[in-house]
């Protein structure tokens, strides 16, 4: 078996770390194609020898080659195209540095081997919990399905055995009648003959009887068996879906599977639907012939009002799809329906709708058949009389819960049902400014209660686990982008909640002040606040360098100079700064020394930068002034040995090597030379040779363009990364 196809065998958390190893310069594709022959190459002496890894280079290609005839074979259209492609990326990016493409797969197969062994300890510890887990599941969903069939396949049985009924009854009818028309028609009959019939009818009324008791029996069986079944659907399964809807809703998987549950619940009302009229045709047995002790008469209240609750309760989820029910049904929404004066919380908000609030339901405005109504230009005024919100508030107004509330009435013969939903748990906001810290309390009620009722709620808010929270925080950045957080940052971050010592390992608990209220450390800010800025950051600036995995992003500076100190000199990482609120990001690189590596971080880029000059072209001009007044651009390998072209080239703004000519006079010419922001940091002076080597301005220049950068963010270099000079292209 491939070590390739032992990596596709895992779970998707291990899955997510293979596809951060390979990006366009070494395509994935590549590695399914040609599994078996990757796996069987050298290619650590490969990427330590440059005459071998010029022969695996071109062995590549071949490969390549015979995998392109199959597709061609194959008439595979498709695959032809992206095999071609491929080939030519690596020979444009490799063709004369074979030695670079060795280390780029070394580093892959060894980084994957490396995910293997975490996925296969992973599993060592959790191998009993997790096939528990999905076989019971699996089970569970098996039982499921047996359990609603057997409610379908008993009122088919009943059914039959009512129309067995209805004949008896109808024969029993028939044959009293004709020995009462006998006797009078012939002034009697003979007195044995008479007791023979008139035993035959009692036989006849004895089967009767019996095949009363045997439908009532059933159907009580039939209705245990149901309210057993609606019992796992309602206090379980649908229990279940609201959490997924609940973790959906914050950014987690959005797996609700509402399908199955809403299949499950049809065919169960669909039972009872069959039920009920079955009980009106006993109904109509019992009208037509009674007697003393009959089972139907005995029995048939109870049975239609157990049949009505079950149907009812059943009705009331919202889960049933009747085409019986598919008709115009008025619904009208309300806002903090079950909140009134004796519920209400001192200094909350109270708000009126405005706006058209109750609509009619159709099938018109659903996607999937359902009756739906959709509102909108719907508005919240908030009241302005005694009893508003005062300064004597306990909560703030991003922790206030609110609930919207839906109503509608079904009627049916004999049948009338009040239908109300209530939403999951908003908060009113007046201003943007308040959309982070809204959200916050929005993520902790949800992760925390499943009572969408529970609107005082941040009145005693939970305690948050660090292992549940940390889940969270990934799904905020796998919900927006294509990565989620690894073990590595979410150690960080919890070293940020919990403490340095914890080392984000230890569950701790988490209060809701510390995660969204209280500054942080030293910092003029909560921990929240910065990963949202963070997180608008990388949204409107960074999401393709996220996407690929060039962002190291949350890192702490011991950890940083460990990674950094054995690498090449040049060698660089990103990582968002922590003394910015509004989100940062900058690159730490090391420098060779004579005792000991030398590290450099400069001031971080703000949105306000990167809306200027994207990120890719920053790094690829940034520039430190050195001796001699030579610039010159320290950033060579991204952690931990990726060419810096290779790994954001295809995000520079123009190619390298390609610079449009100036043109004054030609068509497009507007009289102006060409210019291009970049980045400058100066070196300190105190690691220049004589004062000379400085870059020549006034104290009062040099005060005014530089900026100092947080101690805990720089070391050695003084750096002035506004400073953005005019590069003329002349062509």
């Amino acid at each position: 078996m491939t070590q390739w196809f032992q990596l596709q065998q895992l779970d998707s958390k291990f899955l997510e770390q293979v596809h951060q190893l390979y990006d366009d310069s070494f395509p994935m594709e590549i590695r399914q194609y040609l599994a078996q022959w990757l796996e069987n190459q050298d290619w650590e002496h490969a990427a330590n020898n440059v005459s071998f890894a010029t022969v695996l280079f071109h062995d590549l290609l071949s490969q390549l080659d015979d995998q392109f005839s199959r597709f061609l074979i194959e008439n595979n259209f498709l695959l032809q195209h992206n095999i071609r492609k491929s080939k030519r990326n690596l020979q444009d990016n490799f063709q004369e540095d074979p030695i670079h493409m060795a280390m780029i797969i070394y580093n892959c197969l060894k980084e994957e081997r490396k995910i293997l062994n975490s996925a296969q300890l992973s599993n060592q510890m959790e191998v009993g919990s997790i096939q528990n887990t999905v076989i019971g599941m699996l089970d569970k969903q098996k039982e499921l399905d047996v359990k609603v069939k057997a409610v379908k396949n008993s009122v088919i049985d009943v059914e039959q055995d009512i129309k067995t009924l209805e004949d008896m009854q109808d024969e029993y009818d028939f044959k009293y009648k004709t020995l009462q028309n006998r006797e009078l028609e012939s002034n009697g009959v003979s007195q044995e003959e008479y007791k023979k019939e008139h035993t035959n009818l009692q036989k006849m009324f004895l089967l009767l009887d019996i095949k009363r008791k045997e439908v009532v029996n059933k159907i009580v069986q039939l209705l245990n068996t149901t309210e057993h079944t609606q019992s796992a659907l309602i206090n379980e399964e649908l229990v279940e879906w609201k959490h997924r809807q609940q973790t959906a809703c914050i950014g987690g998987p959005p797996n609700a599977c509402l399908d199955q549950l809403q299949n499950w619940f049809t065919i169960v009302a669909e039972s009872l639907q069959q039920v009920r009229q079955q009980l009106k045709k006993l109904e109509e047995l019992e009208q037509k012939f009674t007697y003393d002790a009959d089972p139907i008469t005995k029995n048939k209240q109870v049975l239609q009002d157990r049949t009505h609750s079950l149907f009812k309760q059943l009705i009331q989820r919202l889960l049933v799809k009747l085409q019986e029910l598919n008709y115009n049904l008025k619904v009208k929404v309300l806002f903090d329906k079950d909140v009134n004066e004796k519920n209400s919380v001192k200094g909350f908000r109270k708000f009126n709708i405005l706006g058209t609030s109750t609509k009619v339901m159709n099938m018109e405005e659903s996607t999937n058949g359902s009756l739906a109504a959709e509102f909108r230009h719907l508005q919240l005024k908030e009241q302005k009389n005694a009893g508003s919100r005062t300064n004597e508030g306990p909560l703030i107004v991003t922790e206030e819960l609110h609930s919207l509330s839906f109503e509608t009435q079904l009627c049916q013969p004999g049948l009338v049902i009040d239908l109300e939903t209530t939403s999951l748990p908003i908060v009113v906001i007046s201003n943007v400014s308040q959309l982070p810290s809204g959200w916050a309390s929005i993520l902790w009620f949800n992760m925390l209660s499943t009572d969408p009722k529970n609107l005082s709620f941040f009145l005693n808010p939970p305690y948050a686990k660090w292992s549940k929270l940390s889940e969270v925080l990934s799904w905020q950045f796998s919900s927006v982008t294509k990565r989620g957080l690894n073990a590595d940052q979410l150690s960080m971050l919890g070293e940020k909640l919990l403490g340095p010592t914890s080392g984000g390992s230890h569950d701790g608990l988490i209060p809701w002040t510390r995660f969204c209220k209280e500054n942080i450390n030293d910092k003029n800010f909560p921990f929240w606040l910065w990963i949202e800025g963070i997180l608008e950051l990388i949204k409107k600036h960074l999401l393709c360098l996220w996407n690929d995995g060039c962002i190291m992003g949350f890192i702490s500076k011991e950890k940083e100079r460990a990674l950094l100190k054995d690498q090449s000199p040049g060698t660089f990482l990103l990582r968002f700064s922590e003394s910015s609120r509004e989100g940062a990001i900058t690159f730490t690189w090391v420098e060779g020394s004579q005792n000991e590596p030398q590290f450099h971080s400069v001031e971080p880029y703000t949105k306000k930068e990167l809306s200027a000059v994207t990120f890719p072209d920053i790094i690829r001009n940034y520039k430190v002034m050195a001796a001699e007044n030579i610039p010159e651009n320290p950033l060579r390998f991204l952690y931990p040995n990726i060419p810096k072209d290779n790994a954001f080239g295809k995000y520079y703004s123009r190619p390298k090597e390609a610079p449009e000519p100036m043109d004054l006079d030609g068509p497009k010419g507007n009289g102006y030379i060409k210019t291009e922001l970049i980045s400058v940091s100066e070196v300190h002076p105190s690691r220049l040779q004589s004062p000379e080597n400085l870059l020549p301005m006034s104290p009062e220049e040099f005060d005014e363009m530089s900026r100092m950068v947080d101690p805990a963010e720089i070391d050695t270099v003084r750096t002035r990364k506004n400073l953005f000079l005019l590069l003329h292209c002349t062509g």
